[in-house]
Formats: C-alpha cells, sequence, structure tokens
C-alpha cells in the first residue's frame, strides 16, 4: 500500500465551506498520488473552532466546546471523502465531550462507510492540568482492507506496553497522528516511534500539526514533519527511516509499505525482537546491587 501523512498546517475558517473545501483538497492530493491511507495529526481539529469566532476559540472551555459540537458534522465530512476517493483516512483528532469527560478522539474512516475512533490513553500534563481532558475507551485494531492497523496518538507512543499490546493483537501498522509546540516534543514523539517500530517490528507512520495559529487556544505554535519508520532489518532502510518530508514544511510525505516485510523480520529477521520480547520478564526484579566502591554499605 501506500500512506501518506500529513504535515498539517491550522487555518481559521470564515464558513464551513471554506473547511470543507480545505479537507476536499488535501485528500484529493494524496488520493491523487497513488495513497491508500491518510494519517493527519493529533488536535488538527482545533481549527473547526475558528467557526463560532476568535473569542470562542481563544477561550480554553469554549474551544472544546465549538470542536465537539462540529466532529460529527466533520466526521461525515471525512467518511464522504473516504468514500468518494476510496481510500481509508484517520482523521484529526479534536476534544470530544463524553458521559464521563472530554477524550481525545481520531476516528478512523473506511472507503466502504465503515467508521471507528480511537481516543488516546495516556494524557500530558497540559492536558491533564489545563485541559482537563481524560483518558477515553481502550485500545483498538482496526481489521482493514489494508491489513490490521492501530493508532497510538502522540504521548501514547511514548509508552512501550500500549503498543505491545496493539501488536499483540495483531497490528503491522501503527499509527501516530501527534501535535507538538516545540522541537523537543517532536523528537519525543519521533524517537517513541521509531522504537515501537524496532520493538514490535512493525511500521509507524507519524502526523504533525505545523505552523502557527496565534487566535487557537492549545495549538498556537506547532512543530513537525510527516514521517515513515520500520524496523532497522532485512527489507528496510538501515536507519530505520522509510520516508521523512522537510521540517515546518506543509504538505504529505508518502511511502509504500509492503505488509510483507514486516511478517518476515517477524519470523526470521535478523534480530527477533517480537518474539523475544517474553523473554524479560523473568529477569524483571532480580537485579543484584554490586558494591564497587570502599564505603558503600
Amino acid at each position: 500500500m501506500t500512506v501518506a501523512t500529513a504535515a498539517y498546517p491550522l487555518n481559521e475558517f470564515k464558513d464551513w465551506s471554506e473547511y470543507e473545501a480545505k479537507l476536499t483538497r488535501w485528500v484529493s492530493e494524496a488520493a491523487g498520488q497513488g495513497a491508500d491511507l491518510l494519517v493527519f495529526p493529533e488536535y488538527g481539529a482545533m481549527e473547526l473552532a475558528s467557526l463560532a469566532g476568535a473569542q470562542v476559540s481563544a477561550d480554553p472551555a469554549g474551544s472544546i466546546a465549538a470542536v465537539s459540537a462540529r466532529m460529527e458534522a466533520a466526521n461525515a465530512l471525512h467518511s464522504a471523502l473516504a468514500g468518494r476517493f476510496g481510500v481509508h483516512i484517520l482523521g484529526a483528532s479534536g476534544p470530544v465531550e463524553t458521559g464521563a469527560g472530554v477524550v481525545n478522539r481520531a476516528c478512523f474512516f473506511a472507503p466502504d462507510g465503515s467508521v471507528s475512533h480511537q481516543d488516546k490513553q495516556i494524557m500530558t500534563r497540559f492536558e491533564r492540568d489545563e485541559w482537563g481532558i481524560i483518558g477515553g475507551g481502550p485500545l483498538r485494531v482496526f481489521d482493514t482492507a489494508l491489513g490490521r492497523i492501530g493508532v497510538l496518538i502522540c504521548y501514547d507512543s511514548e509508552f512501550p506496553l500500549l503498543a505491545r499490546t496493539l501488536a499483540e493483537a495483531g497490528a503491522e501498522i501503527i499509527l501516530v497522528p501527534s501535535c507538538t509546540e516545540a522541537l523537543e516534543g517532536y523528537w519525543r514523539v519521533r524517537i517513541g516511534a521509531m522504537a515501537r517500530a524496532l520493538e514490535n517490528q512493525c511500521v509507524t507512520v507519524m502526523a504533525s500539526l505545523t505552523g502557527t495559529a496565534p487566535r487557537l487556544y492549545s495549538v498556537e505554535e506547532n512543530t513537525g514533519r510527516g514521517g515513515v519508520f520500520g524496523p532497522s532489518d532485512r527489507g528496510f532502510p538501515a536507519t530505520g527511516v522509510i520516508a521523512e518530508g522537510q521540517h515546518d514544511a506543509p504538505g504529505w510525505t508518502f511511502a509504500r509499505i509492503d505488509l510483507d516485510a514486516v511478517r518476515t523480520v517477524r519470523a526470521d529477521g535478523n534480530v527477533l525482537n517480537m518474539a523475544h520480547w517474553p523473554e524479560q520478564a523473568p529477569r524483571m526484579g532480580k537485579i543484584e546491587q554490586i558494591a564497587l566502591r570502599q564505603d558503600s554499605p
């Protein structure tokens, strides 16, 4: 398959038609270059808050409510575009109000009209302390015509047991939509995505927000690029970098993914990280403390 992952800039819209035109343009461009799977970034849906006006979009509670109220319409647009262009789309995530609280949710759309979603599992300090976002529903593996796909939203990619859970459930591709305001944040997520590809001998696909949006609360500054990563093993680049875009340059990054290569390295790679993972457990908790200085007790 061909995957397209976005370095996506936020815009402010006067009306819904401007948002519809932007999304249609992005999907059309990726599909026109042969993409089967399109990945948008974390919190890309925050631009929907601009439809409620500058005062609302700059307010924490107001922006959450405004985006959440428009997610159903945005999902309908994504679903229609997936069908029209014959592609799978991971839509940009956004805050969604549920009965239990506000979650960070990314919806997944298939060309046949099927729709599901993945909620972020572990919140950053900002999401917890300033925004009040909570961890949502369980991890999911999506069994698609392209293969089995999991999603780890941004910070979730920095926790190896989450990715391991997806891999053990059959995921061969893990999508990592991200939103990072500083370079160190981008590299934390990228390093996490690359480490998860190494550990689980799979492909990870990272999408990023880019640019500035001073009147959109929480996403005023963004940095990143699209990237597609795999294990450093046979059938993959030695660096583990299958493809990457230019930093902070809006647009799609494309990569051709062969899932047979994933299955090959899992079964008979130069190393067998996936198969040897369980060997860690018996060795945990069996630490010997050795004194290498005379004054040690």
